[in-house]
């Protein structure tokens, strides 16, 4: 089990340093209503630096975006460096989609990730900040749960070393709200109320499982029956697909002989 003390301690004074060396004043993170932006907005907080956060709505789910706005007043209210900003994207994204009326539901479930990516450095730009990402381990090294130069576009990513389980236990340590803690996770780009599990096929609890095991470290209580094995070709399904999100970009170099 992690160290929330610890472990919160030390990601709020990497942050601080981080920012500080790069001459930066803060950062921004866009706030969704779920557990990842909850904690990684948190931290920044509690960072003491400026820290913007972000509801960008795209067609948004009530609830989601109530649990989101609560989160950041929240936050304003406890720490005096904290801005609540709105960005409401819904009119340019559904510009987007009339240019684009091929557009399938993933491509269009992208943009909205990738409209949100281009608000959040705007923002930043303004404020001489960066851009928190809020993926964990599960997702960015894992499965590839996100979207490419979309979520996946950050300055720092101060939770992808954590576990989704190890995210809650973070998250009830520093007092992110029941609502949120209890919120079955999703991306929120689908509009069709689809949670993670879902879209992914398997809950976080089998991921985290299938991760671990495929890295040769025991972790948790295998699925029961035919569907441990199930989970296990699904994870390796998953990241074998989505592997080109997490390794750099791919450049042809030209033999000296041609230059």
């Amino acid at each position: 089990m992690i160290n929330a003390a610890a472990a919160a301690e030390h990601i709020i004074h990497w942050l601080r340093t981080y920012a500080e060396s790069a001459g930066m004043r803060g950062f921004v993170v866009g706030v969704s209503g779920g557990i990842d932006s909850a904690v990684t907005s948190a931290l920044c907080a509690a960072t003491g630096l400026e820290v913007a956060v972000c509801d960008l709505p795209i067609r948004q789910a009530t609830a989601e975006r109530e649990r989101g706005r609560a989160h950041m007043a929240a936050l304003a209210a406890r720490w005096p460096g904290v801005q609540e900003v709105t960005v409401d994207l819904g009119k340019t994204f559904d510009a987007l989609v009339e240019a684009l009326p091929a557009a399938d539901g993933l491509a269009q479930a992208n943009a909205r990730a990738r409209l949100r990516m281009t608000a959040l450095y705007a923002v930043a730009a303004e404020r001489q900040a960066l851009v928190a990402g809020t993926g964990n381990k599960v997702e960015d090294f894992g499965v590839g749960f996100y979207t490419k130069y979309g979520d996946g576009g950050v300055d720092l990513s101060p939770i992808a070393d954590l576990l989704k389980s190890e995210v809650y236990v973070l998250g009830a340590y520093l007092g992110v709200s029941a609502e949120i803690l209890n919120a079955p996770p999703t991306d929120g780009l689908w509009g069709d109320g689809r949670t993670d599990e879902d879209a992914l096929g398997a809950s976080y609890d089998e991921l985290e499982w299938a991760m671990e095991e495929e890295a040769g470290r025991r972790f948790g209580h295998a699925p029961a029956g035919e569907r441990a094995a199930e989970v296990r070709a699904l994870y390796r399904r998953l990241h074998a697909a989505n592997r080109h999100k997490m390794v750099p970009i791919p450049v042809c170099i030209l033999p000296d002989a041609l230059r």
